[in-house]
């Protein structure tokens, strides 16, 4: 892998310190200059304001140090409130819910993710969840990333492919969860990964063509 992940790490806490901060994400539960990345209702892995389709072969790494708890309120497709913390420190103390927040605070998980390979290369994006699904899906990944980080600190970054699973809701259809597949760790710098065989690379987007938009 020829893409160098550099998250910053001059003031970053040891890997011990993560390790402990990620297990106790609960589960029952964008940084401004990061694109959105989110699952829509079909089950395609999307980001930006143009709702652009993730590359099915795209590998990202993870940002084991990006994890974030706390809450959010929303109103009708608006974020009323939001208060999100490190997992190092404790859930933030709440007031009451902004007037017009459809289900009060609820708890939300997020993470920050770079491109390492295609046409995104470079791009950092932010994934936050609130779903069941979601959530569990992040406390999965934060499991082994503390996992990993205990037996091989040297290197605590996943690189991970977006997947997605589903199951069938009696009032509302197909549900769609996301899946979080990891393929590698890396160091901070992005060293000790395999290079992307050229078999396995994404085929660039047909010219004068954009990927999917929803």
């Amino acid at each position: 892998m020829n893409a160098v992940v550099k998250f910053g790490n001059s003031n970053l806490p040891s890997v011990t310190a993560l390790s402990a901060s990620l297990r106790s994400i609960v589960v029952d539960v964008g940084p401004s200059g990061c694109a959105i990345l989110k699952m829509d209702r079909t089950g395609h892995w999307i980001f930006g304001a143009d709702a652009t389709e993730v590359e099915s072969e795209a590998l990202w790494a993870v940002n084991p140090f990006s994890f974030t708890h706390g809450y959010i309120a929303w109103g009708e497709g608006d974020v009323l409130g939001e208060k999100m913390v490190s997992v190092q420190q404790p859930l933030p103390e709440l007031e009451p819910a902004p007037p017009g927040a459809k289900k009060g605070w609820e708890v939300q998980i997020g993470m920050s993710l770079n491109c390492l390979n295609g046409e995104d290369k470079g791009m950092e994006v932010r994934y936050s969840a609130t779903s069941v699904g979601g959530k569990r899906s992040l406390h999965t990944l934060a499991t082994a990333i503390a996992d990993n980080a205990e037996a091989n600190p040297g290197k605590p970054v996943p690189v991970v492919k977006l997947g997605k699973e589903h199951y069938q809701h009696k009032s509302y259809g197909r549900i769609f969860t996301p899946v979080f597949e990891i393929v590698d760790w890396v160091d901070l710098n992005g060293e000790s990964a395999a290079p992307v065989a050229a078999d396995e690379a994404p085929a660039p987007a047909p010219a004068g063509r954009r990927r999917r938009s929803v």
